[in-house]
C-alpha cells in the first residue's frame, strides 16, 4: 500500500531523513515515533506530499506519488493534526462535507441528481458523527468553538473517514487532550480501526499510545530507522540500547498482555507416560522434587496430570497412571497471556498448569513461575 525507497528528506544543511526504506501493509495500523526533530512528522507529511523528498521514491498502491497530482492524491487521504484542522468559521456539518463536496465538484448533475447527492452527503455526516460517538441531532450545525478540545478532535476524526479514503494520517491528534479524553479516544480509534481496516499512519512521541494502538511501530532517530517491528517484539527484543532506553526496560509491564504464556513457562517440565505404574510415577516426583508430572503419550501428547496426593494411597500404588490422573485439568495455550493464565489459575484454584499446543505438551507454568514473572515488574534493578 505505501512503500518508501531510499527516502532521504534536508532542509538546507540539516539531514531530517536519512536514506530510510519501509513498507506500510493495506490495512495496517502504523504508528511513528521517536524524539523531537526525529523525522517522524516529516515522514508523515510526505506521504499526503505536504513534504516533497529531497531523494528516494515513495509509492502509494504501487504508483511513484511525485507523478500523481498533489491535489487529487491528498483528497484520497484522510488527514487529522493535533489541533484537530476543522474550520472555525464553518459549523460541523459543512466541515465534514468539505472533501466529499469537493471530490464531487466538476460532475455535472440535474437537479433532481443535485438533491439526491446532498441527501447523501447528509446521511454521510450523520454516519460518521455516530461513528464517532457525537450525536448528529446535537452537534451537526455547531460551531468548532461550541464544543469541547475532545468533541473538536472527534470531528477532525470523523471528517478524516467522510470521504471513506484507503489512508488515514494522523499526527499527534490526541497530544493536546487531557489525559482521560485521550483514553477514550484511543479506545475509540482502536475500535474504529478493527472495524473499518483503514491503513492509518499515526504519528506519536508516546510510546505508550504506540503500544496500545499499533499493528507495528517504527522508531526513528536522528533520521534513521532503529526498529520497525509489531509492540510485542519491540518491547521483548529492542534491537538495540537506544530502543531499550526509549521504550523503558520496564514498559513491557505496562501491557501484561503482551507476556505471553510461552514467555514464562518451564519448557521442560517432569513428565511420565499413562503407562507407567502409580508407584513409578511417585519415584519420579520424589527424585524431582516435584509434587506432580504431566501424563504424556508416546508423542507427547497431553493426557492430564497426576499429583503425589493421587499415588500416596496404597490402593493407588498398584494402578496405572492412566487409571488416577486428572483428564480434565485445566490448560493453557502457549499465545495466552499471563493475565489469562493468572485468571485461569484463580477460578480454577490451581496453580500448575500444562502449555499445551495442539494437544502436545510444550510447557509448565507453576505458581513459583508466576512469582518469579510478577517480581521482575518490582525488581530494583530494572528500574529506569
Amino acid at each position: 500500500m505505501i512503500e518508501f525507497k531510499d527516502v532521504s528528506k534536508s532542509f538546507k544543511d540539516k539531514k531530517v531523513l536519512d536514506n530510510i526504506s519501509f513498507n506500510i501493509e493495506d490495512g495496517e495500523f502504523v504508528c511513528i515515533i521517536g524524539g523531537s526533530g526525529c523525522g517522524k512528522t516529516t515522514a508523515l507529511k510526505m506521504i499526503n506530499r505536504l513534504i516533497n523528498p529531497s531523494s528516494g521514491t515513495i509509492y502509494v498502491n504501487g504508483k511513484d506519488i511525485s507523478k500523481e497530482n498533489e491535489i487529487e492524491l491528498r483528497r484520497n487521504i484522510g488527514y487529522v493534526i493535533q489541533q484537530t484542522g476543522i474550520f472555525p468559521h464553518m459549523t460541523v456539518r459543512e466541515n465534514i462535507e468539505l472533501i466529499p463536496k469537493l471530490k464531487n465538484k466538476g460532475k455535472k448533475r440535474n437537479g433532481n441528481e443535485k438533491k439526491e447527492d446532498n441527501k447523501k452527503l447528509l446521511e454521510n455526516v450523520k454516519n460518521v458523527l455516530m461513528m464517532v460517538g457525537l450525536n448528529p441531532d446535537e452537534f451537526m450545525d455547531k460551531y468548532p468553538i461550541q464544543m469541547s478540545g475532545g468533541q473538536q478532535q472527534r470531528v477532525g476524526v470523523a471528517r478524516a473517514f467522510a470521504s471513506n479514503p484507503d489512508i488515514i494520517l494522523m499526527d499527534e491528534p490526541f497530544s493536546a487532550l487531557d489525559p482521560i479524553t485521550r483514553n477514550q479516544l484511543q479506545d475509540e480509534l482502536v475500535t474504529l480501526q478493527d472495524k473499518m481496516k483503514k491503513t492509518i499512519v499515526f504519528v506519536t512521541h508516546d510510546m505508550g499510545e504506540a503500544i496500545k494502538l499499533a499493528d507495528r511501530i517504527c522508531i526513528l532517530n536522528n533520521g534513521k530507522i532503529e526498529q520497525f517491528d509489531t509492540p510485542e517484539k519491540i518491547l521483548k527484543n529492542p534491537a538495540n540500547d537506544f530502543v531499550l532506553n526509549f521504550v523503558g526496560k520496564k514498559r513491557i509491564w505496562d501491557s501484561p498482555d503482551l507476556i505471553k504464556a510461552e514467555d514464562i513457562m518451564i519448557e521442560n517440565p517432569i513428565v511420565c507416560i499413562s503407562r507407567l505404574k502409580a508407584i513409578k510415577a511417585q519415584t519420579i516426583m520424589r527424585e524431582s522434587r516435584v509434587d506432580s508430572v504431566i501424563v504424556i503419550d508416546e508423542n507427547r501428547k497431553f493426557l492430564g496430570k497426576v499429583d503425589a496426593s493421587d499415588v500416596a494411597s496404597e490402593f493407588s500404588k498398584d494402578k496405572r497412571v492412566m487409571d488416577i490422573m486428572d483428564k480434565n485439568c485445566i490448560c493453557v495455550s502457549p499465545r495466552d497471556s499471563i493475565i489469562s493464565v493468572l485468571n485461569k489459575a484463580k477460578e480454577n484454584n490451581m496453580y500448575t498448569i500444562p502449555v499445551v499446543d495442539n494437544e502436545k505438551l510444550v510447557g509448565l507454568i507453576t505458581k513459583s513461575t508466576l512469582v518469579t514473572a510478577l517480581s521482575r515488574k518490582y525488581d530494583e534493578s530494572e528500574v529506569e
